[in-house]
């Protein structure tokens, strides 16, 4: 395991400084992020995540860098679900695309904070009950049998908790204004719709994660691996989100895949007592079902095509 202080304070500081460098100076101004500039920035999230991967790997060796990639890739392809919601979100709201990576920003910023929260309690309580594996293991076999059989179902965003929650705590203006979050109207704070969305976003990551933080702990008990892992794949959700949010929807076929990740590593954690899975064959599965679900989804053409209105669509350029 990784220990001590300090690589906790280094990662930290490295990703204030990465938000810092992304809010203050790359998206300083609000505009459309579009396809060129979001393949770009994926390009460097993924490029940062595999250096970071690299740097595990030398200093704390073989396992726990393949370990950390397993981590990586788990919770990166478990956020393509994210992807499709942010979707209707934004386009339940018609948040307009300048303003869309501001939601995201500070959405995953939340997320940050919430996710460490989970990934702690995760930890303590592992060290404290065993049998809490066995709660998790079959947690994540239920949530992949269920992705699998169900079918497609319409959300309704306007009637969901976050709506309803933001709009208890304080009054709503009916319009945009600007990229702004609160208003103040005859004297009394507001929220804009902006803020709405915002709630929204937190929440469906929330329950993501109740997914997504359990499946790595069937890789790895290290909360280093576990939670920079999980950071490294948030970061690179928001230029994921613009790259492909207007053709995630061609992926008809990807969730049997998410399905097969979410049986198998459950799987794993009941057979944690008798038989260690290694984590090149964890590997391995994961980056298979992920790679045969997306070349079926564009070799086998969907019955009928689903499509979301995005509002304006945020990957026009």
């Amino acid at each position: 395991m990784i220990e001590g202080i300090w690589p906790w304070v280094a990662f930290n500081a490295l990703v204030l400084a990465l938000l810092a460098l992304d809010l203050g100076v790359f998206h300083r101004k609000a505009h459309a992020v579009g396809v060129r500039e979001a393949g770009a920035w994926s390009a460097v999230w993924i490029g940062l995540s595999l250096l970071f991967c690299f740097g595990v790997y030398r200093y704390a060796g073989a396992q726990a860098g393949t370990e950390w990639l397993t981590g990586y890739l788990i919770e990166k392809s478990l956020s393509v679900d994210n992807i499709f919601v942010f979707v209707l979100i934004f386009a339940a709201f018609r948040v307009p695309a300048a303003y869309q990576h501001r939601v995201l920003f500070w959405g995953i910023l939340g997320a940050l904070i919430m996710r460490a929260a989970m990934i702690l309690g995760g930890v303590l309580l592992l060290e404290r009950f065993d049998g809490v594996i066995y709660v998790f293991g079959a947690f994540l076999i239920f949530t992949g049998l269920r992705m699998a059989f169900q079918t497609e179902k319409k959300i309704d965003v306007e009637a969901g908790l976050g709506v309803r929650l933001a709009r208890r705590m304080m009054p709503v203006t009916p319009d945009f204004h600007g990229s702004r979050f609160f208003v103040r109207q005859e004297g009394a704070l507001a929220a804009t719709p902006l803020f709405v969305a915002l709630v929204v976003v937190e929440l469906t990551d929330l329950v993501f994660a109740v997914d997504s933080i359990p499946a790595i702990f069937a890789v790895t008990r290290d909360p280093f691996i576990v939670y920079t892992s999980n950071v490294f794949a948030i970061l690179g959700l928001r230029s994921l989100y613009f790259l492909l949010a207007s053709v995630v929807d061609r992926f008809h076929l990807l969730k049997y895949g998410l399905a097969a990740i979410l049986v198998f590593v459950g799987g794993k954690m009941f057979v944690a007592d008798f038989y260690h899975v290694p984590t090149p064959v964890s590997l391995g599965f994961i980056a298979a079902a992920l790679v045969v679900s997306v070349i079926a989804s564009l070799v086998v053409p969907p019955k009928h095509m689903p499509h979301v209105d995005a509002g304006e669509n945020p990957s026009a350029e």
